[in-house]
């Protein structure tokens, strides 16, 4: 059944194998996934409030002290949100939104000033180093902007995607990053990002110049954030309409979970967040490429595969969401296939957290993507193995459970690898 998409196709602790018994209702397991979809979704909002509150510190006296907050503040909000993206695939309404909050890569010299190795407009983006920051008035696809005031609108409205070119990323997590940590100029070698705290000190004291519109940027951002984040709150609440979509059909509901299970462990995790970046040797291809973040990202996302899979999440203060799950659907149908899965998925989060624990240990993921870092790259190929052999058993629950064939994401890198360098 596996085939890529050019064709068709722990913070919880791993539990033990469930031995075959009654089937759970599949409306049930579907309602156990929109519960999980709307606390994961309700904790990166509170984070991102959380978060809003340092960006707000850090403007209003700026510091080593509240720069370093508001990072802190970053990171601490990556740990919900990482681990819903699994509902991204299999949902349009999230795919659709998802855009908004998590694009990346993007090009940074949109929105601030790049060190003069970063290069100059391309043909793929004329708006590469636009740096909107520096220049309150531009012209974008023809027309005057006056962009004198940044605004949460400027940024979604006008300069997210601009010109179409999804590489012109303007708001989200990634924006925020960038705000705060600056680009990563050190390669494949030990650092990450290294803004001053100056880029948001006021009169004469500011580095990097334009340090009002700085901050103006960094809070419309912030606010953007909090605003996408309630909306998709509201979209998995009681009577959202992601949450009616997939419990509409308890049927077509699993097939939303298996196909956002097997497309971010195959295409997306497995294949553009970690082959790509291995077979490019490019450090700009990690996922949050400014902080040197990326090993949590991956692991979260792991986390929340799994998350998905046993119908259980535990929330930042420790509480349980739980229910029904889809093991036990698996396990009630075919037992060896819930055990290998399962298995599978414990090896996966297993594989990232030894990524994770090499880099918290001092070697940063971006580091790992060096050619001459064998250890690095043997870190990296395992857990794509395990990503890779976990997507073959998500097929194999697809059809123990009866429900036909499944679209995963495929990506270049994994399917044909000749393409990437083409």
């Amino acid at each position: 059944m596996f085939r890529p998409l050019l064709a068709l196709t722990a913070l919880a602790a791993a539990a033990p194998a469930l031995a075959a018994g009654p089937a759970p209702d599949p409306a049930a397991v579907v309602e156990t996934y929109a519960d999980i979809a709307e606390a994961g979704y309700a904790d990166s909002l509170a984070a991102a409030e959380t978060l809003r509150v340092a960006v707000a510190a850090l403007v209003a006296a700026p510091s080593a002290e509240t720069l370093h907050g508001a990072r802190a503040a970053w990171l601490a909000a990556r740990i919900p949100y990482q681990q819903t993206e699994v509902f991204r695939f299999g949902n349009p309404i999230v795919d659709e939104w998802e855009g908004r909050v998590n694009a990346w890569p993007l090009d940074e010299g949109l929105i601030d000033y790049v060190d003069a190795s970063y290069g100059g407009p391309t043909d793929e983006n004329e708006f590469a180093v636009l740096n909107v920051i520096a220049n309150p008035v531009f012209t974008l696809s023809g027309r005057e902007v006056d962009a004198r005031e940044i605004t949460p609108a400027l940024l979604r409205d006008v300069l997210h995607e601009a010109d179409g070119v999804e590489a012109n990323v303007a708001t989200g997590y990634h924006a925020i990053e960038f705000l705060l940590w600056g680009q990563d100029l050190n390669g494949t070698g030990p650092g990450a990002g290294n803004r001053p705290w100056t880029d948001y000190a006021p009169g004469a004291a500011c580095t990097g110049g334009n340090c009002d519109r700085r901050a103006a940027y960094l809070l419309a951002a912030t606010d953007l954030l909090v605003s996408d984040l309630a909306e998709m709150v509201a979209a998995w609440g009681e009577g959202g309409p992601a949450r009616a979509a997939v419990t509409a059909d308890p049927q077509a509901g699993l097939g939303a979970m298996l196909t956002g299970m097997g497309s971010l462990s195959y295409g997306e995790l497995a294949g553009e967040r970690m082959k790509l970046g291995l077979m490019l040797a490019d450090p700009e291809e990690e996922h949050d490429c400014f902080s040197d973040n990326t090993h949590m990202s991956h692991w979260l996302d792991a986390v929340g595969i799994r998350n998905v899979y046993l119908g259980r999440y535990e929330r930042p203060d420790g509480r349980v969401v739980e229910g029904p799950s889809l093991a036990a659907l698996v396990a009630a149908a075919d037992p060896e296939v819930d055990a290998r899965l399962r298995a599978e998925l414990d090896a996966s989060v297993a594989a990232l957290e030894a990524i994770k624990a090499r880099a918290e240990a001092g070697m940063a993921y971006d580091q790992m993507l060096d050619p001459a870092n064998a250890e690095g790259h043997a870190l990296i190929e395992a857990a794509i193995a395990a990503l890779v052999a976990q997507t073959r058993s998500i097929e194999r629950a697809v059809a123990a459970l009866g429900l036909g064939e499944i679209a995963v994401e495929g990506s270049d890198s994994l399917d044909n690898p000749e393409a990437v360098f083409q």
